[in-house]
């Protein structure tokens, strides 16, 4: 990772703003037709441009190149991402899942979509997370597979028990339809959310990941800062589709109520359409909540850490 760890003068920093129109662009679908000597070229060019940590993007093709290698190349290994695991990939694909997710199905229904849904996100956490170094890489990676299942056969059966326990006691009463299809499910696919990046992620805090100086140069590994990498990412997803499954509620209710689509099918088609325009948004804001290049002061860092540098605040990797 040391290698890759000085092209992060160009990754998203700066005000919230800032990073929201960094990542709206390396958000681009097009970005995932580059083939993979394009991505290697891309790589070249930023590693040999001499850049450091503390140095903006200021040249046209310097931004192109490294949108390009953030949006392809996973920042601590330096390998190519598979093309449906990329950050441009994630709208195309959850979209459809989210909508889904959202209709108003049978048990049996919501479960399969929810497993589904899940099985992606807690996969696209998986491969955009940190590699961990204090454990044998094997072990660790048969405990996040065993995690990652039994997360989202969990959040899945969250996700649909409401609805169990209503035609489990024909408790079918206008507030119960209420708060079972209308307020519950966007804290519970929030929650669930970051439940299963928690979950699928936790060898990062339990092996800790590595931390850098300004120049790249590998520090230590930290428990602390991958908590924190962690903390901050699940709390970014859980933001995310929290806010995806109840905002486009509250809009479509108001439009209902001002009878403004007059049809069921309409209500759906205009439902659909606000998920469509809340998740695209809100998914360079929830990639913008935190920087990418995680920060962590040397005090809060561990007693073999504090030994080992000066610096007053180390870097990180936090992950997507």
């Amino acid at each position: 990772m040391a290698a890759l760890w000085p092209l992060w003068g160009l990754s998203p920093g700066g005000s919230f703003w800032q990073r929201f129109a960094f990542w709206a662009d390396a958000l681009d679908p097009l970005l995932l037709l580059a083939p993979a000597d394009e991505i290697r070229r891309s790589r070249l060019l930023l590693q040999n441009s001499g850049k450091t940590l503390s140095e903006p993007i200021q040249d046209d093709q310097m931004r192109k190149a490294f949108l390009l290698s953030l949006s392809s190349v996973h920042p601590d290994t330096d390998k190519i991402i598979p093309v449906l695991f990329r950050p441009p990939a994630f709208l195309p694909i959850c979209l459809p899942l989210v909508i889904v997710s959202s209709l108003h199905l049978q048990a049996k229904a919501t479960f399969f979509s929810q497993f589904v849904f899940h099985s992606y996100t807690t996969g696209f956490a998986l491969i955009n997370g940190n590699s961990t170094t204090k454990a044998e890489e094997y072990s660790v990676q048969e405990k996040q597979i065993f995690y990652s299942l039994g997360a989202i056969s969990y959040a899945a059966c969250i996700g649909a028990f409401p609805l169990v326990f209503m035609n489990r006691y024909t408790m079918k009463s206008p507030l119960m339809e209420l708060i079972v299809r209308k307020l519950l499910p966007a804290p519970l696919l929030g929650l669930m959310s970051a439940f299963t990046v928690a979950v699928v992620r936790s060898p990062e805090f339990e092996h800790g990941i590595e931390v850098v100086d300004r120049n790249g140069k590998v520090v230590g590994v930290s428990q602390k800062a991958g908590e924190k990498a962690v903390r901050e990412t699940a709390l970014s997803r859980g933001v995310l589709f929290g806010t995806t499954f109840f905002l486009p509620n509250v809009l479509t209710y108001f439009v209902q109520r001002a009878k403004l689509a007059k049809t069921p099918r309409n209500l759906a088609v205009v439902r659909m359409l606000f998920t469509t325009l809340v998740l695209g948004g809100m998914l360079p804001a929830s990639l913008s909540m935190f920087p990418q290049r995680g920060e962590i002061k040397r005090a809060d860092l561990e007693t073999e850490i504090l030994s080992s540098t000066e610096e007053p605040v180390l870097f990180y990797n936090r992950g997507i």
